[in-house]
């Protein structure tokens, strides 16, 4: 499953993610990633999540992102969710891919029953329809 929070630049999508990531490490029992584009959160975040700066790994574009979490996925056979902040910049998406990446990201869900929470700097009314039933909070 796929869920994405949108809003427009400092509504305050971190916030809400960061709280996301945090409660569903507590009732987890396996592992939670969320990946930033930095470590700017780290302290703000429950020390058993795991934060992946993707700053540190020369991810240039979206296709070396589907690799980059596919890497993280056939190293963690755990690993319940991941949580993406700044998806538009840590993804390397242009405004017209972001439905394909994220089609990519819901085949990777349901062929490795993983979840994905993603933070989307987008207006709402600019989210294509095919992925408006996906979006869980709108900033």
């Amino acid at each position: 499953m796929v869920q994405i929070i949108v809003g427009e630049k400092g509504k305050g999508k971190t916030k809400v993610l960061i709280n996301q990531a945090n409660e569903k490490m507590l009732q987890s029992e396996g592992t939670v990633v969320y990946i930033d584009k930095s470590n700017k959160h780290m302290y703000e975040l429950n020390n058993k999540l795991r934060l992946i700066s993707v700053s540190d790994y020369l991810v240039e574009n979206q296709h070396e992102f589907v690799g980059f979490v596919c890497g993280i996925i056939s190293q963690d056979h755990d690993l319940e969710c991941v949580f993406v902040d700044s998806f538009l910049k840590v993804a390397q998406v242009a405004g017209d891919e972001i439905e394909t990446v994220i089609n990519k990201l819901k085949n990777i869900s349901d062929q490795f029953h993983i979840d994905f929470v993603l933070s989307i700097s987008i207006n709402n009314d600019s989210i294509a329809d095919s992925l408006k039933s996906d979006v869980i909070v709108s900033l």
